[in-house]
């Protein structure tokens, strides 16, 4: 009799066991996160620029705890003028004078963009034996385009940055994402060539930096046990 108790007693732990271990493999995987970002953008053009607004909306679609595709959708207010320019430029680049350019922008510029981003560590909020971290810092690099309305002008741009982020909850997630963007055109301020230099590639372009502070839920779960990474 005792040791028919003490094989139940045996049998309800291991069972207890495998059921703990079963719930920990079920907690869901996810595969899109949707948000928002708010923040400044730091446009570097022909003009004295100041910070400006920086919003924009953010799907992202981890592909494991260490990788993830980002797409962005920014709106970057970008606002300056020539006064105060330690550097002179000329109102009419093609003949010679002293008469100082007055100009002024208080636009914006529209950026579209996908990234990769690479994790330092592995992202979850739930340790467990995957060793997952709710705080992760991570580097990113993609492809984009700008429109900027002051020159009305589209261009590729090559986005490169840094960001954090971190789990708040099971679904929400919270990051801090900076990244400066190089384009290819000297027009996003409406000014083109202002010292009548010529340019190539990412030399004497308008780019601009933006920081922003983003909140974002995740959507669609799998199941980690019917879908391997």
């Amino acid at each position: 009799m005792k040791r028919l108790i003490l094989r139940l007693l045996l049998l309800g732990g291991c069972l207890l066991s495998l059921l703990r271990s079963a719930a920990q493999e079920e907690q869901p995987v996810y595969r899109l996160e949707l948000g928002v970002g708010l923040g400044a953008g730091f446009p570097v053009t022909d003009v004295k620029d100041k910070p400006n607004l920086d919003a924009a909306l953010l799907a992202r679609f981890p592909l494991n705890p260490r990788m993830a595709i980002k797409t962005t959708f920014s709106y970057v207010g970008m606002k300056g003028s020539t006064d105060g320019m330690k550097a002179f430029l000329p109102a009419d680049p093609s003949q010679s004078g002293t008469e100082r350019l007055k100009y002024e922008v208080n636009d914006a510029i529209f950026d579209l963009n996908g990234m990769y981003e690479l994790h330092f560590l592995p992202y979850g909020y739930e340790r467990g034996y995957q060793g997952y971290c709710r705080l992760v810092p991570y580097i990113q690099i993609g492809l984009g385009v700008s429109y900027g309305k002051a020159g009305k002008a589209f261009t590729m741009n090559l986005p490169v940055g840094i960001g954090a982020k971190y789990k708040i909850g099971p679904r929400l997630n919270l990051g801090l994402d900076g990244i400066a963007h190089f384009t290819l055109s000297d027009k996003l301020d409406g000014l083109e060539a202002p010292l009548g230099i010529k340019s190539s590639m990412f030399r004497n372009k308008d780019h601009y930096v933006t920081l922003l502070l983003t909140l974002t839920y995740d959507l669609n779960p799998r199941c980690p046990t019917c879908n391997k990474y």
